[in-house]
C-alpha cells in the first residue's frame, strides 16, 4: 500500500517516500466527526507532521504554500512590547468610561444604569483609582441574561457585568490589546480591529479558488463556558508583569453568577460572553490553536469559536479533523461539537452565514440556507398585518433591516440575484397585504384600485369574484397592477436586487467608467 501526501506537508527522514493523492472533481458526503475516529488512525504521513524549517515557503511572504499572502493587519493598534501594568489601566479609565457609555448597554446586577453612573463619575472615578492601585477592587457579580441563538435551537447565556465593572474591564482590555493583537495569526477574524466577517470569507474564498475545496468544519461547543481558567491565567502571565493586574482579572474570571431567578452560582471555567474584556481573552486562548495550524502548515480561517481548515482532497480532510479534534480536547481542554463540525465540500457548509461554491474560473459567495431562512423569518416578523402600524412605519422597519442585512452580506456574488430577487416579491406582497387591511371592505378597494389606474370592471369583479383571503388578495393581478412596484418604491422601500446590482457594477465596471457615473459635487 503506497503513502499519501498530504497537504504540502513534508514527510520525515526514515518514512516512506509519499505519493501525491489523486485530486477529485465530484462532491462526496460529509464527515461527521465521529465517523473519522478509524481513518485518523491509519499509517499514512499526515498533515499534522511539522514541517522542515523553510519548507514550501513563499518568497515574498515566507509563509507556507504557494502564493499565500498574509491578510490585511489591523489598523490603528501601535503595538507595544512592554508589560502590561496596573498603572496603565488606571489611566485608561477616563477613556474607557468614555467608550462605555458611547456603547450605553443594560444594566448588571445592581441596576445602575450608564447614566446614573455619568452623573456621578466625577466622585467614583479617584475611588475606583485608589482601590486598583492598592489592589482592594472586587468586580461585582455578573447578571445572567438569556437570548434565543440564531439558528433557533436553545438559548444563549450572557454575563451582564456592573457599569463599574465595565469600565474596568474596558480599561484592561485597552491595555492588553496593543500587546497581543500584534501576536495573533493573520487568518483569525474575529473581534479583532480592522477585521470581520467580510475579510474572513474572501481568505476563504482564496483558499477555495486555488484548489483547497475540502474543508474541515469545526465548532466549539459552549466555548465561552468551558475556558479553562488555569490556561489562560498562564498565558496572560507571559505578557502581564504586574501581579495585582492578574489578580484583579482572575477576580473578574471567578464573579459570581447571579441567575434570573436570584440564585448566585459560583463560576470555575468559562468566560462571561458580554463584558468588553471576553471577545479578548477569547482570542488569547484560541491563539493556540492557531499557531498549531500554522505549525502543520495547514490553511485555515478562525472566527471566534467557529475554524474552517481547507485541504486538497476527502482524505486529507479526515485525517486533520481526527488529529485537530485531539489536539482541541486534549490540549487546550475545550469541546467540540461534534453534531456542528464536519469535513466536507464548502458548498454544503453554513460558515458565518455564507456559503463558497467553486466554479472554473472562481468561486460564487452565496448565502447560506440558514441565512435565506432566517431572512425570510425577518421579514414575516417586520411586516404583520394586525399590529397597527402605517405603511410608512412598516416600510422604515424594513428598510433599517435591509441596510443592516446588506452591510452584512454585501460580498455575496451575483450568483444570488435569484434569491434576493424572490425575497424583494416577498417584501412587496406582504406590504400588499398590510395596504388591503387598512382598506378594509372590498368596496374601499375597489375605489382606490381604481384611482391608481385598474379599469373599474376588472377591479369590481376580481375583489367579488368568489371569496378570497387577504393573503390571497395580495397577489391577485388586479392588486398587482394597482400597487405595482413602484408605488412602494416612491415610498422609499430599499429593493435589494438593485443594492447589490449597484455592487456588482461598481465591481466589474473599468474605473473611466465609473468617474462618469459618479454624481457632480457642488
Amino acid at each position: 500500500m503506497t503513502q499519501q501526501k498530504s497537504e504540502d506537508c513534508v514527510v520525515p527522514e526514515g518514512r516512506r517516500k509519499s505519493t501525491q493523492t489523486r485530486s477529485r472533481t465530484e462532491g462526496g458526503k460529509a464527515v461527521p466527526v465521529k465517523g473519522v475516529g478509524q481513518q485518523g488512525l491509519l499509517p499514512f504521513a499526515t498533515a499534522e507532521i511539522p514541517r522542515k524549517r523553510g519548507a514550501d515557503k513563499s518568497p515574498k511572504s515566507g509563509l507556507p504554500g504557494r502564493g499565500f499572502r498574509k491578510a490585511p493587519k489591523a489598523k490603528g493598534i501601535q503595538p507595544i512590547e512592554s508589560p502590561a501594568k496596573m498603572e496603565e489601566v488606571v489611566e485608561c479609565l477616563s477613556e474607557a468610561f468614555a467608550k462605555v457609555v458611547a456603547n450605553k448597554g443594560a444594566p448588571g446586577p445592581d441596576r445602575q444604569t450608564v447614566a446614573q453612573l455619568a452623573k456621578r463619575w466625577t466622585s467614583i472615578h479617584p475611588a475606583l483609582c485608589r482601590t486598583l492601585r492598592n489592589g482592594t477592587f472586587s468586580p461585582g457579580d455578573i447578571r445572567r441574561a438569556w437570548i434565543p441563538k440564531s439558528d433557533g435551537k436553545g438559548q444563549r447565556g450572557l454575563g451582564i457585568p456592573s457599569v463599574v465593572d465595565r469600565v474596568v474591564q474596558e480599561a484592561v482590555r485597552m491595555v492588553l490589546e496593543p500587546r497581543y493583537e500584534p501576536t495573533f495569526s493573520p487568518s483569525s477574524h474575529g473581534f479583532r480591529p480592522g477585521r470581520g466577517c467580510q475579510t474572513a470569507i474572501a481568505q476563504a474564498k482564496k483558499y477555495v479558488k486555488d484548489g483547497y475545496q475540502w474543508v474541515v468544519d469545526i465548532d466549539l461547543e459552549s466555548f465561552f463556558v468551558r475556558v479553562p481558567h488555569q490556561r489562560l491565567m498562564a498565558r496572560l502571565a507571559t505578557r502581564v508583569a504586574d501581579r495585582g493586574l492578574l489578580v484583579l482579572i482572575n477576580r473578574m474570571l471567578k464573579a459570581k453568577v447571579v441567575m434570573p431567578d436570584g440564585v448566585r452560582v459560583a463560576t470555575e471555567e468559562g468566560l462571561p460572553q458580554g463584558g468588553p474584556l471576553s471577545p479578548l481573552l477569547s482570542n488569547i486562548v484560541l491563539s493556540e490553536l492557531d499557531l498549531e495550524l500554522t505549525r502543520r502548515g495547514l490553511r485555515f480561517v478562525r472566527y471566534a469559536d467557529d475554524c474552517n481548515i481547507y485541504v486538497r482532497s476527502e482524505r486529507a480532510a479526515q485525517r486533520v479533523m481526527h488529529s485537530v479534534v485531539i489536539f482541541i480536547e486534549k490540549r487546550l481542554g475545550l469541546k467540540v461539537n461534534v453534531a456542528k463540525s464536519a469535513a466536507a465540500r464548502p458548498e454544503t457548509r453554513h460558515f458565518l452565514g455564507y456559503r463558497l461554491a467553486p466554479e472554473k474560473d472562481d468561486v460564487q459567495i452565496l448565502l447560506s440556507e440558514r441565512s435565506e431562512k432566517r431572512l425570510r423569518e425577518k421579514v414575516v416578523e417586520l411586516t404583520p398585518r394586525s399590529r397597527g402600524c402605517s405603511l410608512k412605519e412598516t416600510i422604515e422597519k424594513v428598510n433599517l433591516y435591509l441596510r443592516g442585512w446588506l452591510g452584512h452580506f454585501g460580498v455575496c456574488t451575483q450568483a444570488i440575484e435569484k434569491t434576493i430577487s424572490a425575497v424583494d416579491a416577498h417584501i412587496r406582497r406582504r406590504l400588499r397585504a398590510v395596504v388591503l387591511k387598512h382598506w378594509k371592505t372590498k368596496r374601499t378597494t375597489a375605489k382606490r384600485l381604481i384611482k391608481l389606474g385598474v379599469k373599474p370592471r376588472t377591479a369590481w369583479r376580481r375583489l367579488y369574484e368568489g371569496r378570497k383571503s387577504i393573503w390571497n388578495l395580495s397577489h391577485d393581478p388586479a392588486i398587482d397592477r394597482g400597487l405595482r412596484n413602484a408605488f412602494f418604491a416612491a415610498r422609499g422601500l430599499v429593493s435589494l436586487r438593485d443594492q447589490f446590482r449597484v455592487k456588482w457594477a461598481a465591481i466589474s465596471a473599468p474605473k473611466q467608467l465609473l468617474l462618469f457615473m459618479e454624481p457632480e459635487r457642488s
